[in-house]
């Protein structure tokens, strides 16, 4: 059996209509290569469009009303105007995006990676994303901008108690122990009024670490514990965030 060079999965009937005439409503773009593509005030409603390379595309005023653009990439594409009302965009990359001015009524922006996309509306974004994001930041050891994700999710939901768990890692990585205590503490008292035995026994692990190591003399070396190894050990309930993208 011949082994094909390349796996295009887009009708290619439909991906010629769209860039001949912009007019392309329900049609299979799925995997579409449609980088810097001039496809401003194209007609996409219900288009399927999943996996698509749309990055740095021109979509200003295109009309995506119930289009499927989950897992596209949209790195950078201007999206200034464009009805985006029901759309799926769940899982895409809207990295430098533009979306001023679109309609985003009903759209579905679950697990996108929105870094530096403008116009978004801020009730797009809910506790969870900002946790998830945190997270990643956290495990890139960029902790300063991890606790700006934390306290955005806070903002969201006070009672977070994964959050303020998290921001307790972050403070402690920045020698803010007293900062990092209180967190902890505060995680340990949420999970216990919310039932969540092992969210609680994650705080307390966390809490006897930190005690450990400023005494030395209980049994803690003081040195060469690795934080970050350490969220092995609550990895069950910080890192259900990466879920999230």
């Amino acid at each position: 059996m011949p082994l094909s060079l390349s796996v295009r999965a887009e009708n290619l009937q439909h991906l010629h209509q769209l860039l001949s005439q912009r007019e392309c409503p329900q049609c299979d773009l799925t995997r579409a290569g449609l980088v810097m593509a001039d496809l401003s005030g194209a007609n996409l409603v219900g288009a399927d469009l999943r996996f698509a390379n749309l990055s740095r595309a021109n979509l200003a005023g295109a009309d995506l009303r119930f289009a499927n653009l989950g897992g596209a990439s949209l790195n950078g594409a201007n999206l200034t105007g464009a009805d985006l009302t029901g759309a799926n965009v769940a899982g895409a990359d809207l990295r430098n995006a533009y979306f001023m001015q679109a309609n985003l009524e009903a759209t579905n922006l679950n697990q996108a990676v929105v870094d530096g996309a403008m116009g978004i509306p801020g009730q797009f974004f809910t506790a969870d994303h900002f946790y998830a994001r945190g997270v990643l930041e956290s495990n890139r050891r960029n902790f300063i901008r991890a606790i700006e994700y934390y306290n955005q999710a806070l903002e969201r939901n006070p009672r977070y108690g994964e959050v303020y768990l998290a921001r307790s890692v972050a403070r402690y990585r920045l020698l803010d122990e007293v900062g990092a205590m209180q967190d902890a503490k505060i995680a340990q008292g949420l999970f216990e009024e919310q039932e969540n035995e092992q969210g609680k026994q994650a705080a307390q692990y966390f809490l006897a670490q930190m005690e450990a190591m400023n005494n030395p003399g209980r049994g803690g070396s003081g040195v060469g514990i690795d934080l970050l190894n350490m969220l092995g050990g609550l990895s069950s309930v910080l890192l259900r965030a990466l879920s999230l993208f």
